[in-house]
C-alpha cells in the first residue's frame, strides 16, 4: 500500500508561481513511477506531467509544457511540481499519482498509476 499526500495548492495571480509537493510511502519509492494530473471544475481528470524511475525522463501535457516542471527527491520520499507562468486555466485541484510496478502503459494514462493522493486545489485568478 502507498499513501500520497499532496501540499502547496492555494490562490495565486495569474503570472505567478506556486510548487506542489507530494510526500509518498513506502519503502522503494526510486522505483515508482510518478505522475501529476489535475481536474479543472466540472471536467475530467487530465495528465499534466510524469517522471519515470527508470532513466528520470519526464513528460508534459502540450498545455504545461515550458511553464511547469516535475522532479523527485528520492531521498525524501517526494515528488514536486513546479508551476510558474500560472493561467487562470490552471485553475483545478492537482493530484499526484504513484506506478510501483512499472506498469507498461503510456505515461499519461490514468489507467498506469495505481496509487494516487487526496488532491491539493490551485485557483488562479486573472
Amino acid at each position: 500500500q502507498v499513501q500520497l499526500v499532496e501540499s502547496g495548492g492555494g490562490l495565486v495571480q495569474a503570472g505567478g508561481s506556486l510548487r506542489l509537493s507530494c510526500a509518498a510511502s513506502g519503502r522503494t519509492f526510486s522505483r515508482y513511477d510518478l505522475g501529476w494530473f489535475r481536474q479543472p471544475p466540472g471536467q475530467e481528470r487530465e495528465f499534466v506531467a510524469a517522471i519515470r524511475s527508470s532513466d528520470g525522463r519526464t513528460y508534459y501535457a502540450d498545455s504545461v509544457a515550458g511553464r511547469f516542471t516535475i522532479s523527485r527527491d528520492n531521498s525524501k520520499n517526494t515528488v514536486y511540481l513546479q508551476m510558474n507562468s500560472l493561467k487562470p486555466e490552471d485553475t483545478a485541484a492537482y493530484y499526484c499519482a504513484a506506478d510501483p510496478v512499472g506498469i507498461a502503459t503510456m505515461v499519461a494514462s490514468r489507467r498506469k498509476y495505481e496509487y494516487w493522493g487526496q488532491g491539493t486545489q490551485v485557483t488562479v485568478s486573472s
